[in-house]
Order: C-alpha cells, then sequence, then structure tokens
C-alpha cells in the first residue's frame, strides 16, 4: 500500500494550513504525503514563516494553493483547521476521514508586533502539538 495522503485546510492557505504542512511533513512525513490548500489564497503569510523556522521548519519554499478537487476526494484524511473552512470545505466521498482541529487565525491578531508574533506562536504550538498527538495516535493503532 502506498503512502496515505493528510490534506490540511484553512480559509486563506497562508497561515495555520501551512504551518501545519511544515510540521506534517516533519513528523507524519514518512506515512504520509503532506499537504495544504484553502478555500481562498491569500499568500504565505511571513509571520508564518518567521515562527516556524524559529523552531527549525522551512516552510518558506510552500505556496498558496486553492482546494484541488481531485486531492480532496483522494485523500486519506482531510483536516480543516478553522470553522470557515469546516463550513465551506465541499462535500467529500466516504472514505475520505474528516477531522476539525480548530484554531484562531493568527493573521487577525492586532496589537504590537510583539504582541502579533505571540499570537503566531500560539497557534503554531498548537497545532505542533495536535500532529504530534496525531503522530502518537497513530503508531500506537499500528502496534496493536
Amino acid at each position: 500500500m502506498g503512502q496515505k495522503t493528510i490534506y490540511f485546510l484553512c480559509t486563506g492557505n497562508s497561515c495555520r494550513s501551512q504551518m501545519a504542512e511544515g510540521f506534517g511533513k516533519q513528523y507524519l512525513g514518512d506515512h504520509y504525503r503532506v499537504l495544504s490548500a484553502g478555500m481562498e489564497k491569500h499568500g504565505v503569510n511571513p509571520l508564518a514563516v518567521q515562527v516556524m523556522a524559529e523552531v527549525g521548519v522551512d516552510i518558506s519554499g510552500q505556496t498558496s494553493k486553492l482546494i484541488d478537487p481531485t486531492i480532496l476526494n483522494h485523500a486519506d484524511l482531510v483536516v480543516t483547521l478553522c470553522s470557515d473552512a469546516e463550513k465551506r470545505c465541499p462535500i467529500t466521498p466516504p472514505q475520505v476521514a474528516r477531522q476539525h482541529w480548530p484554531f484562531p487565525d493568527p493573521a487577525v491578531a492586532t496589537g504590537s508586533s510583539s504582541e502579533r508574533l505571540q499570537a503566531f506562536r500560539e497557534v503554531r504550538d498548537g497545532i505542533k502539538a495536535r500532529i504530534i498527538a496525531f503522530d502518537n495516535l497513530e503508531a500506537g493503532q499500528k502496534n496493536h
């Protein structure tokens, strides 16, 4: 059996899904083809690139993409990272598993530059923890 595909989705494919793709490739890349997309295409947010680089994950080469219906309909798992993506995500075939991991949009954070960066770091750390938990769950299921 080939690699499974996990597809991370958020509104603009600029922050949350980009960070999830970066961590997904780092932690799940041996077992999953990790992709991301958005309902819209907003471009990769430079603050997302910056906070991921702080933890050694380079997402600077990733691009903002719209949902590809072929990938969506053939993915093994689709993960929505915001309520907007969960509501607007097209219907998938029954064999495509779906999970919702809601995270706030750090791009709408206000305040000083350090406060905005902190919002990105909090979302980054939450996504990382969720992907590690998912990886541990997957590994546990394979060992039983």
